[in-house]
């Protein structure tokens, strides 16, 4: 346990003078707050639509950016872009320890491979849940302000749902980072990591659920592959579905959709600490 802690606590030192990991989770901030909530203003106030509205009324489109519709949509662009981002920061993360040299070190003079890397997943969780509360503060903010210009209610979601709604972008974005951690420790290298993981979400699980459509016997793999299932979770949490946002289904149930994402969540991260073990540096 103290090497473990030890570990962390090094990956800490890494990560917090890391500009990297700084930009991608500014990104995030920055693209959750405009499509939530920018964009949606503005679209409200000129009588446009955009495809993130789905034309809807538009006292449905500002009740949609109300505090207590916060917990509704939350998490709808963590299943696919969010969670691209998360993918992209844990590879790196891996990945470009091989490059620079950092395994190699570590794993030559430091503790067991089991801490280093155990510090490194442990960080990894700490920056995915100050992620998600950050947004979550961020999000309650710009609702209430919104409420207070267009003077509607600026009643907060109930606490139960909000905690919902925080515990299942933590999951929706912890799995894609563990994804990413263990794409690094294959590719070994950032480039080829970024690049596989990036096609996956953007691309091949899209492909593969267009096929599971046609092929129905298909389905049982398709509808639980990764994004299907963070996609799911994030359906499942919003009002009257979330067939309007690109990556989030109705396909399983919230429940199923986060028992699922967890199994990833601990396969991906256990078979990265497995896969790097084994490796020669």
């Amino acid at each position: 346990m103290n090497k473990l802690i030890a570990g962390a606590r090094a990956e800490f030192v890494r990560l917090r003078i890391w500009p990297t990991m700084w930009v991608l989770l500014a990104s995030w901030i920055v693209l959750n707050l405009v499509f939530l909530y920018v964009f949606d203003y503005i679209t409200y106030k000129t009588g446009g639509t955009t495809s993130m509205s789905s034309n809807a009324p538009a006292d449905v489109l500002l009740n949609r950016m109300l505090p207590a519709a916060v917990p509704s949509v939350f998490t709808q662009g963590m299943a696919m872009f969010g969670g691209a981002l998360m993918l992209i920061l844990g590879a790196l993360t891996v990945g470009s320890g091989y490059g620079w040299g950092t395994w190699k070190t570590a794993f030559t003079q430091g503790p067991s491979r089991t801490a280093v890397l155990g510090g490194t997943l442990a960080m990894l969780a700490v920056v995915v849940l100050a992620l998600v509360a950050v947004v979550a503060v961020i999000d309650l903010g710009a609702a209430t302000l919104i409420a207070s210009i267009e003077s509607r209610s600026a009643a907060l979601p109930a606490p139960g749902e909000l905690l919902r709604a925080v515990g299942a972008g933590a999951l929706i974005l912890g799995m894609w980072t563990s994804a990413g951690v263990l794409l690094g420790a294959i590719a070994r290298g950032p480039a080829l990591s970024v690049g596989l993981g990036l096609v996956w979400v953007l691309v091949v699980e899209n492909l593969l659920r267009g096929v599971g459509a046609v092929l129905e016997p298909v389905t049982v793999v398709t509808d639980r592959l990764p994004g299907t299932a963070a996609g799911s979770l994030a359906g499942a949490l919003r009002d009257g579905g979330g067939d309007a946002t690109p990556g989030v289904v109705d396909i399983l149930s919230g429940p199923t959709a986060a028992g699922v994402l967890a199994v990833y969540l601990v396969v991906f991260g256990a078979g990265a600490v497995w896969w790097m073990r084994r490796q020669e540096m």
